[in-house]
């Protein structure tokens, strides 16, 4: 699979994996040239993606519990959500996310730059 730019903007994607090929309220890590990169599947198909580092003590996200729109990191508990990269309260800290599309079932990373 190689990259492509976006039309609509400068953007790059890469496809890193079919939606299938991540289990269900679970997580696939893909490497990039920003580092690794936890791609996560809700139970309702959606798909979302967070750099493998939960912003507390740098513990795989990719390892965690998925429970709806968040994972919940497998060291110290904190919750990530996957739309904002925030922790919840009380806890402080922000995961930076990529980009993500789905295109006929194929998952694609933005790898130009990660967002927040």
């Amino acid at each position: 699979m190689t990259a492509t730019s976006h039309p609509a903007a400068d953007t790059h994607w890469v496809p890193v994996c079919r939606r299938d090929e991540i289990p269900r309220a679970g997580a696939r890590v893909c490497e990039l040239p920003a580092g690794r990169v936890a791609v996560f599947r809700s139970v309702d198909d959606e798909v979302f993606a967070l750099r493998d580092r939960c912003p507390h003590k740098g513990g795989p996200l990719s390892q965690g519990i998925v429970v709806g729109r968040a994972v919940t990191c497998p060291l110290h508990g904190w919750t990530i959500e996957f739309d904002s990269g925030a922790a919840r309260a009380p806890d402080r800290g922000c995961a930076a996310r990529h980009a993500v599309r789905v295109d006929e079932d194929i998952v694609w990373l933005a790898i130009d730059a990660m967002v927040g």
